[in-house]
């Protein structure tokens, strides 16, 4: 996977010394040498400073000291997963979590799902909220995540091509600093907004979230709406440094500590429950059938 040479480069940095290098690796001084040698000439990199004393790092030779650190632990941590995939239990939901796609609401379902289904077990995969990883994960369900819960709706099944299942109507609320005028209050009017920049998705992502711009284009034209184009860590940072309002839901009250998500008095909501595959395995159909079990109870 790795150069073996790389090894031995660490021991003789954490040794500063061929000789105790040669100790820890059960091999002689002149083996070592021939080591690091051969690694320095392949790198055309000069690593150490030779001393009566022993041996330093040079500059070049920290930097990949550092580097190899991480080399190797992602090697090894690479044959791990290549080994868990072979023996991959068939009994396993694979759920992609993210800040903004938390695992909260099947944490609390699990036990009673457990019941139904005792063979069933779940691995977290958490994965970076991304346009581009957004797109290929939920393009891709099945393969190495097998659902994912948060919002969506029919447009989302069609550009994504996914499938969902509903757990909850959940109301459209607003996220504001814990430093804006309005995060003292438990929940808001429409008119509370009037004068402040909503940020709002752009048009065509959901139509319940383009229901309420029209509802404010209409109705409430004292509200700036301004488009954004995906939801990640960052749109919750410029609400919180810009003083803007952002739309968001209450399963996200995690996703910024410096943020409060406030219900607004006015009749909008968005599905909220779990991405599947369009073709679900014969375990997560079974998954999800529990699921529906469990709510209907």
């Amino acid at each position: 996977m790795y150069n073996p040479q790389l090894e031995t480069f660490l021991r003789v940095a954490d040794a500063g010394s061929f000789n105790k290098a040669a100790e820890v690796s059960y091999i002689t001084p002149t083996a070592v040498i021939k080591q690091i040698n051969l690694l320095e000439a392949d790198l055309d990199v000069k690593l150490f400073e030779r001393t009566h004393r022993g041996v330093k790092l040079t500059k070049a030779g920290n930097s990949l000291y550092n580097d190899t650190k991480y080399i190797i632990q992602y090697c090894k941590d690479s044959v791990t997963r290549a080994k868990n995939a072979m023996q991959e239990d068939t009994n396993v939901i694979r759920i992609g979590i993210s800040p903004m796609t938390p695992a909260q609401i099947l944490v609390e379902l699990w036990p009673k799902i457990h019941e139904i289904c005792p063979e069933i077990k779940f691995r977290l995969v958490p994965f970076e909220n991304t346009p581009e990883n957004a797109k290929e994960i939920l393009a891709n369900l099945g393969t190495n995540i097998d659902v994912v819960a948060g919002i969506f709706d029919e447009t989302m099944f069609e550009l994504r091509q996914c499938a969902g299942f509903e757990l909850s109507r959940e109301p459209l609320c607003c996220a504001v600093s814990v430093q804006h005028r309005l995060a003292e209050k438990n929940t808001l009017t429409v008119e509370d907004l009037y004068g402040e920049n909503l940020l709002l998705m752009h048009r065509g992502w959901s139509h319940h979230v383009d229901s309420l711009r029209d509802d404010i284009w209409e109705n409430h034209n004292q509200i700036h709406i301004i488009d954004f184009d995906f939801y990640d860590v960052s749109i919750f940072n410029r609400c919180e440094s810009s003083n803007d309002v952002l739309m968001a839901v209450k399963t996200w009250t995690s996703v910024h500590p410096l943020l409060k998500i406030i219900p607004v008095a006015w009749e909008h909501y968005i599905p909220y429950g779990l991405l599947h595959s369009p073709t679900p395995s014969e375990t997560v159909s079974r998954f999800l059938a529990a699921i529906q079990t469990v709510l209907r109870q």
